[in-house]
Order: structure tokens, then sequence, then C-alpha cells
């Protein structure tokens, strides 16, 4: 499984990079701008993410945002809806509008807020049946 880490903090990248990188390779972007720079890459290289993990506070462009952008892509390049990037929001928001805005209106595929814990991660891993 090839994996993007999108995180402005240093402790909770390396973190979860470590968890990740145990089912393949993990790339990692530091705000959201980078993170679809990094998305369409793998897409022109013919090599995509199969997950991108993003932080919602981010500098530059926040996660939210970057989440619409790359759906926008996908969508653009008639990427089916069943072949899109799995994408799980990581956040310490944790407000039930933060999470309705991030599946509804941005479609994401899991929202796991801090303190990140392996055991959340592996299981919405199996959810989204990455592994």
């Amino acid at each position: 499984m090839k994996s993007l880490v999108v995180e402005d903090d240093f402790v909770s990248r390396i973190v979860l990079q470590k968890m990740l990188s145990a089912y393949g390779p993990c790339d990692v972007a530091v705000n959201g701008r980078e993170a679809i720079e990094a998305y369409s890459l793998a897409l022109n290289d013919g090599n995509p993410y199969e997950l991108i993990c993003l932080d919602i506070m981010m500098p530059e462009m926040d996660g939210k945002e970057a989440l619409k952008k790359i759906r926008q892509l996908e969508k653009e390049l008639g990427i089916h809806p069943v072949n899109e990037v799995k994408i799980f929001m990581i956040t310490a928001l944790d407000t039930p509008k933060d999470v309705v805005d991030a599946y509804y209106q941005g479609g994401c595929t899991a929202y796991l807020v801090k303190p990140i814990e392996k055991i959340h991660v592996a299981k919405a891993l199996r959810e989204a049946t990455l592994i």
C-alpha cells in the first residue's frame, strides 16, 4: 500500500509515517498544497497513492481544502468513486460539525482524532479494505 502523510507537526508526521511504513512505501508532505502536488505527480507517474492521511489544521492550505481539491481532480480525470484514493482525516478537531463536513461535504474515507493510536489506524485501514 502506497501512502502519503500530510501533517505539519513533525512528531505526528513521523509517528504516522512509521505506522504506515509497515504496510508499504510512505511519503510525507507538510501542507495541503504539497499534498496535491504529490498526488498529481503520483497519478502522472502511473503509481498513485492508495491512502492519504490529511491533517486538517495546516499552513498554506488546510486539509479540508486539500480534500476538496483532490476529489475535484479525480472527477476531472474521470476517476470512478470506487477507485478514488482513500483519505483519512487526522486531526485534533472532533466536533460533530467537523466530522460531518469531512465525510459529507469533503468525501473523506475515515476520520481519526489525535492522539493517533496504532489500533485505530489499523481498524480504519481494514474498514477501508486497504489491509
